[in-house]
């Protein structure tokens, strides 16, 4: 089968997150995914497959080395490149449909660069204070350190935390989390900076480089507070070598999460 390796939020091979693509997925047992994405050790991996749902362009299934996912940003604007890449051509120019485990999922391409239309959140609003005291407590923060904190689940289990400013977000050294397993943090950079927010994502076994998942939530939650404007750039990985950035457009009653990606192995697997 074709296989491709793309790197996500980035401009620059080796900057951004890497997915795993394995192309024309129909054949393959859940068992064989499972077992493939465990093999490449990536934080997704990703199968493109028939779409079911007749106005999908394609179906894909997500996998981490653990568990399969609803819904994944970065393997989502990953596995769109490489069905590009392979000749793939939308129904509707311009605009790519996915169907995924959270449904039909847009994603558009607009002078090269790809944005998906973030997904309803499937839990949203206040965090339980228990909960905030041991996330808190984990990320060595202080009740100061935090503005505010939300559920901004769309499948992954995201929980956002809001902090003073993008330093507290870069000072953060984690601990373990027993309950809550998926943390996001973000603060807002000083004017000047090239990018307005940074952000960085736990979960384990790690820190996850770039996120398009807990990106579009926390861009659901910030702009929808007043929080964040309507257009911004978020950086993520800087504290793990990488460069990943985030672009955010809300437009209409839709919110855009997108970035660059480079298309960065291209081959055959044997599976």
């Amino acid at each position: 089968m074709r296989f491709s390796q793309v790197d996500v939020f980035t401009d620059e091979l080796t900057l951004g997150n890497p997915v795993a693509v394995v192309h024309d997925a129909d054949g393959l047992t859940d068992e064989q995914m499972a077992a493939f994405a465990r093999w490449t050790n990536l934080s997704e991996t990703t199968f493109l497959l028939t779409p079911t749902d007749p106005v999908a362009d394609y179906r894909l299934r997500i996998f981490t080395t653990y568990a399969e996912l609803p819904f994944a940003g970065h393997p989502t604007l990953g596995s769109a490149r490489a069905w590009l890449a392979a000749g793939g051509a939308p129904r509707d120019p311009g605009i790519l449909r996915q169907e995924c485990g959270a449904g039909i999922v847009r994603v558009r391409e607009d002078a090269g660069r790809l944005s998906f239309a973030a997904p309803p959140q499937v839990r949203s609003g206040p965090v339980d204070e228990v909960d905030v005291a041991e996330v808190r407590g984990v990320l060595g923060l202080t009740p100061d350190d935090v503005v505010d904190v939300q559920w901004v689940d769309n499948g992954p289990g995201w929980v956002a935390l809001l902090l003073t400013g993008a330093d507290t977000v870069l000072a953060i050294e984690p601990g373990t989390f027993d309950t809550i397993t998926k943390v996001g943090v973000v603060g807002p950079h000083a004017a000047g900076a090239d990018a307005d927010f940074e952000v960085r994502a736990f979960f384990p076994p790690g820190e996850d480089p770039v996120t398009g998942s807990l990106n579009a939530g926390i861009a659901q939650w910030l702009i929808g507070s007043g929080v964040a404007p309507e257009s911004y750039v978020a950086a993520q990985g800087t504290r793990l070598g990488r460069r990943g950035r985030v672009h955010v457009d809300r437009v209409e009653d839709d919110i855009w999460v997108g970035g660059d990606t480079v298309l960065g192995v291209a081959g055959t697997v044997a599976l």
